[in-house]
């Protein structure tokens, strides 16, 4: 058996994804001491990298954990397909490397965000909808995204990709500071205006996943630069206070 503690370390997920992934019926302890405290076995860990498979591919959560409790879930079959998948990622990857040359060679930062995955905004929604279920927010969502072209979907995932490029920006500052706050306010009126309405719930949830989460984080720390989402995360907590 291992800790939770023990766990994180050896696969680097977050102790607060491991509880958050407890806490929505992904990947429960195999156990929990008396005094509360969570253990995992081999047969735990072994979903655990299934799972870390499925979110490398981008899979939202709700959706990998339908994957892994359908009776008819073959795991050979589910690897062969991961492994294809994820050498198609590997020509994401060449692009950001791309990117990254040519950022060094013009010695200057580019706003151009589409080596980054833009689709990630349909995780964020996918991933809020795993723990929301079908509110109106999310009907908001799919009503406003269905009406537009993959082209459009591309631009406002770039607008919103930006505003975390500015909280990167601003990573320094307190996350309380008036302008900062400020920030707070233009990231939750870019979500209402391109995607849904998203009342201080909303965003506060979606604050805490953006620094649980490792996809989440791994995006936003790509716009804005390591730690950005752990600051964004703590910016919306008081804006939200």
């Amino acid at each position: 058996m291992m800790t939770v503690n023990e766990v994180s370390k050896l696969t680097g997920v977050s102790i607060r994804a491991l509880q958050y992934y407890d806490r929505i019926g992904l990947l429960s302890p195999s156990q929990r001491t008396e005094a509360g405290y969570r253990l995992y076995d081999d047969t735990a860990l072994e979903r655990l990298q299934q799972i870390l498979l499925f979110r490398e591919l981008e899979f939202p959560l709700g959706d990998i954990r339908a994957i892994l409790e359908a009776p008819d879930f073959d795991r050979d079959k589910a690897l062969g397909q991961q492994i294809e998948l994820l050498e198609l990622r590997i020509q994401r990857l060449e692009a950001l490397v791309g990117l990254a040359r040519e950022i060094r060679e013009k010695g200057e930062m580019t706003m151009d965000f589409k080596a980054f995955d833009s689709t990630q905004i349909e995780e964020f929604a996918a991933l809020a909808k795993a723990e929301w279920g079908d509110t109106k927010a999310f009907a908001e969502y799919e009503q406003k995204s269905g009406a537009r072209s993959a082209e459009e979907e591309r631009t406002l995932a770039n607008e919103l990709m930006s505003v975390f490029a500015e909280f990167g920006a601003m990573r320094k500052k307190p996350a309380d500071s008036e302008e900062v706050q400020a920030l707070v306010k233009k990231l939750k009126d870019t979500i209402n205006g391109n995607y849904y309405t998203c009342e201080d719930k909303m965003l506060a949830y979606l604050g805490q996943m953006y620094s649980a989460d490792p996809r989440f984080r791994e995006s936003i720390d790509n716009a804005g630069g390591e730690g950005t989402a752990a600051f964004v995360s703590k910016a919306i907590a008081k804006y939200c206070k």
